[in-house]
């Protein structure tokens, strides 16, 4: 499949997915949905680069306490309370299980899976993630269950390359999505975060400390001068990435499902296979463009799935949030 026909091709899609996407979402939920999926789906090429320079769990934990400092930083200039010690600590249980738990695991997983196996774990979070929600009384109902079950078959499809694994990475691989998903449950559950951005910027912070604090005990160094692609490839991840993406998430979570908001897990592969034909000049075979489209559908069948007022999980009461500031 050549450049020309996938862009007529996600052009078309694109355009029916926003009809209904756009009639059934605020504009301030579509901007923080379309940040995810866009964002996070080109940071696969954006690791791939900066892990040339950077050991995997040094990467990821400096990214997340620069983009936490940043945050922070600018918070504080502009005069927003610190946060009080109960939230320090929720913010320390939310970015342990989110950043340390979800992405850390995920790296050592990477090294026992394929990367084809690596994508169809994940395209199970949403469904983990309804599980997690159910067990504080959130269940999807019966169109969002479709919608879950058609974009993990999508992503089932469109995964492509060897589906092999050893045992320790497959648990790895559990841990990993089980973390994310329950850490991201309990920030709107249980956990008592700082309002608005202070509680973004403290997760961060604690996160991505943590995970600094694995790669020292794990004994990650530098071993080779940091290139200047790989630079720029770690400035985009802090950014966009963590200040962007993560920021975005985040108040995905307190707005909307459960299930819309853990879509990005079948979309961000179709952006990346997308990116990956415009920019590269790769070839998808037919049977990925099937699975884009059932992904496409599944997600529009997510959003239609409730009134876009009554989120299933309940909302924190975060103070109003300019993501685009971020």
């Amino acid at each position: 499949m050549d450049q020309h026909t996938l862009t007529l091709f996600t052009h078309r899609n694109a355009v029916n997915f926003n009809s209904l996407t756009m009639r059934a979402l605020p504009r301030q939920v579509l901007f923080a949905l379309l940040t995810v999926y866009l964002v996070w789906g080109s940071t696969y090429f954006a690791i791939h680069v900066a892990l040339q320079s950077f050991p995997p769990f040094l990467l990821m934990g400096s990214r997340f306490l620069v983009a936490g400092a940043l945050l922070f930083g600018w918070l504080k200039w502009r005069g927003t309370a610190n946060p009080t010690p109960r939230q320090w600590r929720d913010a320390g249980l939310i970015g342990i299980l989110l950043l340390g738990g979800g992405m850390g695991l995920t790296a050592v997983a990477q090294q026992y899976v394929s990367s084809g196996m690596t994508a169809v774990f994940i395209a199970c979070s949403p469904m983990v993630m309804a599980l997690c929600a159910g067990l504080f009384g959130v269940w999807p109902n019966k169109r969002e269950w479709i919608g879950i079950l058609a974009g993990f078959a999508g992503a089932l499809l469109l995964s492509s390359g060897e589906l092999s694994a050893q045992p320790i990475g497959m648990l790895a691989l559990l841990g990993a999505i089980i973390c994310w998903d329950m850490g991201s449950v309990l920030s709107q559950k249980k956990c008592q975060l700082a309002p608005g951005a202070m509680g973004f910027a403290s997760e961060m912070l604690l996160g991505g400390a943590f995970l600094c604090a694995v790669a020292l005990a794990k004994g990650e160094r530098f071993s080779t001068p940091i290139t200047l692609p790989a630079f720029f490839a770690w400035s985009y991840l802090v950014v966009a990435g963590s200040l962007l993406a993560f920021t975005a998430y985040m108040y995905l979570l307190s707005k909307v499902t459960p299930a819309l908001a853990s879509s990005y897990a079948y979309v961000n592969p179709v952006i990346a296979v997308a990116l990956g034909v415009l920019l590269a000049g790769e070839h998808v075979e037919p049977r990925a463009l099937l699975a884009m489209a059932i992904i496409l559908a599944s997600v529009a069948l997510i959003t239609l799935a409730r009134h876009p007022g009554k989120p299933g999980v309940e909302t924190v009461k975060y103070q109003r949030l300019d993501i685009a500031a971020k």
